[in-house]
């Protein structure tokens, strides 16, 4: 089936992993009862306030307000590509959503925006990579400002930015930096009027040095909200929802401030040489004076008062109390508790804070209290020792001395009130060298060391490298074999039923079969699954489907269902962590489950989770945090939510997936110390906390070696170390290679070998609607795949099918 007459249009690039948009083939505009709500809540409370000088904000019930900025119309609802492209059933700018409260919107400037942008229309469907990250504004002079400031006392000005797949944001006007024409809008603007409320419409963290510059009374950062985005953001302007979203990444002086600033944007890799200094690490650590709004922060319409109660040891947790009061005499609100744990430097070194845990209150009236408990593990926040320093290689470890609890509203307002001793260093846990730096690509890292007044400073050190065989490790984790005994009449739902195990059922199964559970039906918007869909996996061939293995349809996310109808538009993923609302997202993502299984869609490739390292990644908008316990615990409470009715998430992309150009040929270099306790410690917790039954791989290379062939970070780790027994799917299309210890071993097969059970959609190349041969070549061959690795692969994939209500009986 051509892709495009599938509904996935196809358009040329330099991307060779471009595709189109999807083209609706139906007009149901059915959502999930509540959807909207949530939608709506969701995006509220994610939206951060970050000046408002003297009470500007909430606007009162009926103020006369004039809107300035085309995006007022013309809004960023999500990000690009994929992850964003989902067709709701509806969309609220903010125009219209002001229009709809009692705020009253004056006429004549909004009418002259609509008529302009109607003469001056964005592009509906650019080329894929092609998106604008903004829009040309109208020319207004400094007089026709100035006319309407005369009837109107307080403006709302309305800035959009969006980068996205394929697409990063860049250091130009009009990408990171305003354009000359929105500095000219905002100085008119703010000179003209009493009061000025801006608006910062983006999913993306972009300069904002220029709200210290204007005089400006508010700004609000509203991170893209989906189809319910003006309605938020007029819920926050209003008070209808409390301001009392907070960062989830750190906003600099300016971009060359961020630690990955020189380390960014390389074509073929980029080496991390900040190491475990990531955003508010390096911030906090090393150049608090760079910093513009720090981590966690967002200020509230209330007023807050946060005592620590207690802080003690409870059996192997630490537990800390806090009382938090409403202290304002007007304004309802909520906060955000957070605590952080100094750690002593040590031999290793460790970032002046660590997020340890968080909690956010209800909403509280004035003069109300709550209470809350906080709880960490101290040895989940253990330093990895990638080089032996501490005498445990390969270890976790907590050094000895004093780690130092603070508590506050968000890092750099965090105080100290309590503590923990370990009087002798600890190995928390003892794991095995994996993915560690080639020595060919060495590098040197940044290492804290401590200056002469204690402080700690910057120094560099050589990265360790790997020295383990990665030949002996596959051989001695070679599994056995299934004696194939043919068909015994065992259909899938009986071992699903208890009547037969699953062995037995998978001894059934010729090569041919073991090698279609493999891989997915070699094309997005598959004949087996919902229209548009991005393809099916499992029994993708007759004879799989006669034993009771279905056809599992996967969709696209995480922004939504991505499929031919209509389907809603959640709040991009910075969005959503930025309520620091764990149980609303799960509500969201239950809802949000409801919607796939009345549309067809069994895995949804969501959450996006890749760590915010460097403000310009296009993809940032569909990520959680430049934090990993952030990121971890809103990816598994989107996961809980997604599998609440037996459907499967797919947390992606695994691992270090950073960059987008050159994103199926890049390699990022980053020790193993970082790969663990930054780029893969979220992926830990989500897997810990939520079970998913499915995870992705990333396009790009870890240390030399692509994300589909990783046996390191796919069979040591994420198997062998956390546990995961679910299915592990490519990225979409793979990159050729062979296997450099096992020559034999090639494509295909060398990604079996890994455990990345599932290459997705299944073919080559995008016209092809066959696969390459090299597996089932591979076992026919000396020192090649083994039969017993085969049928391992299948065990994971079947293991997902029994999860399903296809098989469950739930559906």
């Amino acid at each position: 089936m051509n892709e495009r007459a599938a509904g996935i249009g196809q358009v040329d690039s330099s991307d060779r992993l471009a595709q189109g948009r999807v083209q609706l083939r139906s007009e149901d505009a059915w959502i999930p009862e509540g959807m909207g709500q949530a939608c709506r809540r969701a995006a509220a409370e994610g939206i951060v306030l970050l000046t408002n000088e003297n009470e500007a904000l909430p606007l009162s019930g009926s103020a006369p307000i004039a809107v300035f900025g085309r995006v007022q119309r013309d809004y960023f609802t999500v990000g690009y590509g994929s992850g964003g492209d989902v067709r709701p059933p509806y969309s609220w700018n903010l125009v219209d959503a002001l229009a709809a409260t009692d705020l009253q919107v004056d006429a004549p400037l909004a009418e002259r925006y609509a008529t302009w942008c109607d003469e001056h229309p964005v592009d509906p469907e650019p080329a894929w990579g092609t998106w604008p990250r903004s829009h040309p504004e109208m020319p207004l002079t400094t007089a026709e400002v100035e006319a309407v400031a005369a009837r109107t006392p307080t403006a709302v000005v309305v800035l959009g930015r969006a980068a996205g797949e394929a697409r990063e944001q860049s250091l130009t006007e009009g990408g990171y930096h305003l354009t000359a024409d929105e500095r000219t809008l905002l100085s008119q603007v703010s000179t003209a009027f009493e009061r000025t409320v801006v608006v910062v419409d983006t999913g993306n963290v972009v300069d904002l040095a220029w709200t210290r510059e204007y005089d400006l009374d508010a700004v609000l950062l509203a991170w893209q909200g989906g189809m319910e985005s003006g309605r938020a953001v007029a819920d926050v302007l209003t008070g209808a929802v409390p301001a009392g979203g907070k960062l989830t990444a750190t906003i600099a002086t300016a971009y060359d401030r961020y630690p990955s600033a020189g380390h960014f944007g390389g074509h073929e890799h980029n080496e991390y040489v900040e190491d475990v200094y990531v955003g508010y690490r390096w911030f906090e650590t090393f150049a608090a004076q760079d910093v513009l709004y720090p981590f966690g922060f967002g200020l509230t319409y209330a007023t807050f008062d946060v005592r620590a109660q207690d802080v003690r040891a409870d059996g192997g947790e630490v537990v800390v109390r806090a009382e938090v009061t409403n202290t304002h005499a007007v304004h309802p609100g909520t906060e955000v508790v957070q605590v952080y744990v100094r750690a002593p430097q040590g031999v290793l070194g460790r970032p002046a804070r660590h997020l340890a845990a968080f909690a956010k209150t209800r909403e509280l009236a004035p003069g109300a209290s709550q209470t809350l408990e906080l709880r960490f593990r101290l040895e989940d926040l253990a330093a990895y020792d990638d080089g032996g320093a501490t005498g445990h290689r390969s270890a976790y470890v907590l050094e000895a001395g004093r780690y130092e609890v603070l508590l506050g509203t968000d890092v750099r307002s965090a105080l100290p009130c309590g503590g923990v001793d370990v009087e002798d260093l600890r190995v928390v846990r003892q794991v095995a060298e994996a993915a560690a730096v080639e020595p060919a690509h060495a590098f040197d890292r940044v290492v804290a060391r401590t200056g002469p007044d204690g402080a700690p400073l910057v120094a560099h050190a050589p990265v360790p490298v790997a020295t383990v065989s990665r030949r002996d490790r596959v051989l001695a984790g070679l599994p056995a074999a299934v004696a194939q005994t043919g068909d015994a009449g065992v259909d899938l739902a009986d071992v699903a039923a208890g009547r037969a195990d699953l062995d037995t059922f998978l001894a059934q199964l010729d090569d041919d079969e073991l090698e279609a559970l493999s891989r997915g039906d070699f094309t997005m918007d598959s004949a087996l699954g919902a229209a548009g869909n991005a393809g099916a996996l499992a029994g993708t061939v007759p004879s799989l489907r006669a034993k009771g293995v279905p056809a599992l349809t996967t969709t696209d996310g995480p922004a939504g269902i991505r499929l031919a109808t209509h389907t809603a538009l959640l709040p991009c993923g910075t969005a959503l962590a930025s309520t620091w609302n764990l149980e609303l997202v799960t509500e969201l993502n239950t809802l949000l489950a409801a919607e796939m299984a009345a549309k067809g869609s069994d895995i949804l490739l969501s959450p996006g989770m890749n760590i915010q390292r460097d403000p310009l990644c296009g993809r940032n908008f569909e990520y959680f945090s430049e934090d990993p316990l952030l990121t971890g615990r809103m990816a598994a409470a989107t996961v809980r939510g997604i599998q609440s009715g037996g459907l499967a998430a797919c947390p992606k992309h695994f691992a270090a997936n950073n960059q987008e150009d050159n994103r199926e040929h890049h390699d990022s270099r980053v020790s193993e110390r970082a790969l663990r306790e930054i780029y893969l410690r979220g992926f830990e917790i989500c897997v810990a906390e939520s079970a998913p039954r499915t995870v992705m791989t990333s396009y790009n290379k870890i240390n030399g070696v692509w994300g589909h062939y990783h046996h390191d970070l796919v069979t040591t780790v994420l198997r062998g170390e956390w546990g995961f027994d679910g299915a592990v799917m490519t990225d979409w299309w793979m990159r050729e290679a062979v296997d450099p210890d096992f020559p034999a071993v090639t494509n295909d097969a060398y990604r079996v070998r890994a455990q990345v059970d599932v290459h997705m959609p299944g073919a080559w190349g995008r016209e092809d609607r066959h696969g390459d041969g090299s597996l089932l070549a591979s076992l026919a061959a000396p020192d090649g795949l083994t039969r017993g690795e085969l049928q391992r692969t299948a065990r994971n994939v079947l293991r997902l099918a029994l999860t399903s209500p296809r098989v469950t009986g739930g559906a």
